[in-house]
């Protein structure tokens, strides 16, 4: 059963049936745990230092408590309140302003071994006591233990501390509180170092972060999760100027609309060849050699849909908003307009910048702030420079599995054997729904460039080699006249 679609046209995570759970608000995470964490429960999430634990405990918090009006206590073991307040300030969380509207309380306990001993015995009742106190002030729902490893860190033995611990899960248990507890990762084979996830067994969340060949990439990984389906892969995520963003996979499987529409490229004669316009929602794969026309298609397209008065995107990987604006008016496309209107943007980075993960963050960023339509992914083949051709099939699958799930027509480049017969990237063509291909052919000391359509699934299309010529008023496609030995006419480009 499909999932029904969200306020914004996406479509929303399912839920686990039976299960209670709690929505994080974390980009991503939601889809991946098909709902949230477990209400009520303990979830455990661990890794090494500089991870990303403590962020992710207090992002549960902040969007519970902003988002959800679910209140939330979080009690550090490691940071300074005011530490913890200033490191955060800097992603928007304006953690003081939220202590005065009484949906959160931040208490740094230091960690002292005098404090919990008494009678040459230790326990937590003192802990359990401020920790009660901070939950019944303010009503949470929510809390986050971060790092728990520091509370212990002074005692050398471990069958207290393991006894304090199952008493300290059972106790938030027994009050119905969500909670996130941090812990370090532990020696070579071990998940925490005093095996927390012992005791935490309802959720377990691992995180990690390593370097490959100079790129650092972050990986999220649910070990856990009882009672409840969740994905079971590695999932890169990102800490961003707004917190975590996770990326699945596939967003939530094949399950698209497949609207009837039809849109015109702009250019009319490559309207004519597929049957009247490419569909609404459909990705489109402009594909040739070096210099056959690709991004000139590619801004046709996307000047014809802000004519209709929709908003696009325009993410270029090889050149600059400024580069993309004076070469595409040198054959009469004005997109310096459609940018003053606010209707179009581009996004220029180049792929060597960042991993492959920012790259697909970046993407979903500018959906959620301009929600367009129709996006433009050009030279998306030289992400291939930053990773593996598996990385690279797999960033290219997930791109166009989020823009499907949104509704939102695609047209992406990619540099293809000029050749025809010629395969190209099977992580592309296999994906795409309409296939158009640019080759470029000397004939009489000139060069001509050619057009033709290799596939559109689910249309009528023309299986004629056209020739395309770029003029100041566009481009135009005729009739081939390489047969008949002749060619002429000034082409712009």
């Amino acid at each position: 059963m499909s999932a029904p679609p969200s306020a914004d046209g996406a479509v929303a995570p399912p839920r686990s049936p039976g299960l209670s759970k709690v929505a994080t608000g974390i980009a991503g995470l939601d889809e991946v745990t098909l709902g949230g964490l477990p209400r009520g429960r303990t979830t455990l999430v661990a890794g090494a230092a500089g991870a990303g634990k403590s962020l992710f405990g207090i992002e549960f918090l902040v969007r519970g408590a902003r988002d959800l009006g679910e209140p939330g206590v979080l009690m550090s073991f490691e940071e300074s309140r005011d530490e913890l307040v200033e490191n955060v300030s800097s992603m928007g969380y304006d953690v003081e302003q939220l202590e005065r509207d009484g949906l959160l309380v931040v208490d740094a306990v230091r960690v002292d071994r005098t404090q919990f001993i008494e009678t040459g015995g230790f326990d937590l009742e003192g802990l359990f006591l401020r920790l009660g106190a901070a939950v019944d002030q303010i009503g949470a729902t929510r809390v986050t233990l971060d790092t728990i490893e520091v509370l212990f860190s002074a005692l050398g033995n471990e069958a207290i501390i393991r006894a304090e611990l199952s008493r300290l899960f059972r106790w938030l248990k027994d009050r119905g509180l969500t909670t996130v507890v941090t812990g370090e990762r532990g020696r070579a084979g071990e998940m925490t170092r005093f095996g927390i996830e012992e005791y935490v067994s309802d959720c377990v969340i691992v995180l990690d972060h390593r370097v490959d060949q100079e790129i650092s990439t972050r990986r999220l990984r649910v070990v856990k999760y009882r009672g409840s389906l969740h994905g079971t892969n590695e999932y890169p995520f990102l800490i961003t100027a707004t917190g975590l963003v996770v990326v699945p996979i596939t967003s939530l499987g094949l399950d698209y609309a497949a609207p009837r529409e039809r849109l015109s490229t702009g250019i009319d004669e490559l309207d004519e060849m597929v049957d009247g316009g490419i569909y609404r929602a459909s990705t489109l794969l402009v594909g040739g050699g070096a210099g056959t026309g690709k991004t000139s298609i590619c801004a046709h397209v996307a000047a014809a849909a802000c004519a209709r008065g929709e908003k696009v995107v325009f993410f270029s990987l090889e050149e600059s908003p400024a580069q993309l604006t004076r070469n595409m008016g040198s054959i009469g496309i004005d997109l310096q307009k459609w940018m003053d209107a606010g209707q179009l943007r581009m996004a220029s980075v180049r792929a060597t910048a960042s991993g492959l993960e920012e790259h697909l963050a970046n993407l979903r960023a500018e959906l959620d702030d301009l929600r367009p339509s129709l996006v433009v992914l050009d030279a998306l083949a030289s992400l291939g420079r930053v990773g593996t051709t598996h990385e690279l099939s797999s960033i290219i699958a997930r791109d166009l599995d989020l823009l499907r799930s949104r509704g939102i027509t695609t047209v992406l480049t990619a540099l293809t054997p000029e050749d025809q017969s010629a395969a190209t990237d099977g992580a592309v063509a296999s994906l795409v729904d309409a296939w158009v291909q640019l080759r470029n052919h000397q004939h009489a000391g000139a060069r001509v460039r050619l057009l033709s359509v290799v596939k559109m699934r689910g249309s009528r299309h023309s299986d004629k080699v056209r020739e395309l010529r770029f003029t100041d008023q566009g481009a135009v496609l005729q009739d081939s006249t390489v047969a008949a030995g002749r060619h002429e006419g000034d082409d712009r480009t």
